[in-house]
C-alpha cells in the first residue's frame, strides 16, 4: 500500500485550506446543482452547451473538493518552536540579494499545498528554496534556476 504524500504547511495556510473546501461544499457545490438542473430543462442534452459547460464545472469543483480534502487529511503543520531562529527553513521568511549587486528579494517558504509567489509564498520544492534551506544569514549560495545559475546572499531570517 502505497503511502500519501505529507503536505508541510503553517497552520495559517491549512485555515485558509479548510475554509476554502468549506466553501466548495456548501457554497460552490450547490450553485453547479443548480446550473445543471436549469440547463436539463432547456431540453436535448446532446446539443446543450450550457449543461456539458456545468458538468465540467461540477467535475473541476469534485475533483478540487477531493485534492483540499486529502491535502487537509495529509497536513503537517509546522511548528515555530521548532525552528532555529538564523537557519532557512520550512515557515521562515528570507530576504537575501542577488550578487553581485540585485535587489533584495523577501520571501516566506512554505509546502507546496499554500505556495503562492504573488503573495511572496515559495514552495520548499522551488529551486530558490531548495537552495536557500538550511543555510545561515550571510551565507553565499549558488542557485540552479531554469534560466541559470544565480549567486545570493541571505541578508534576514525572521
Amino acid at each position: 500500500m502505497s503511502t500519501d504524500k505529507v503536505f508541510p504547511m503553517t497552520a495559517e495556510g491549512k485555515e485558509k485550506l479548510e475554509k476554502e473546501l468549506e466553501n466548495l461544499k456548501t457554497v460552490k457545490r450547490k450553485e453547479v446543482v443548480e446550473r445543471i438542473k436549469i440547463a436539463r430543462s432547456f431540453g436535448d442534452l446532446s446539443e446543450n452547451s450550457e449543461y456539458d459547460a456545468a458538468k465540467d464545472e461540477q467535475a473541476f469543483v469534485e475533483g478540487r473538493i477531493s485534492t483540499l480534502e486529502n491535502m487537509i487529511r495529509n497536513a503537517k503543520i509546522i511548528q515555530e518552536n521548532d525552528m532555529n531562529s538564523d537557519t532557512v527553513q520550512l515557515g521562515k521568511k528570507v530576504t537575501f540579494v542577488e550578487l553581485p549587486d540585485g535587489d533584495k528579494e523577501t520571501y516566506t517558504i512554505v509546502g507546496s499545498a499554500e505556495a503562492d509567489p504573488f503573495e511572496g509564498k515559495i514552495s520548499n520544492d522551488s529551486p530558490i528554496a531548495k537552495s536557500l534551506l538550511g543555510h545561515k544569514v550571510g551565507a553565499k549560495v549558488n542557485v540552479q534556476t531554469p534560466g541559470g545559475e544565480m549567486s545570493v546572499k541571505i541578508v534576514e531570517v525572521s
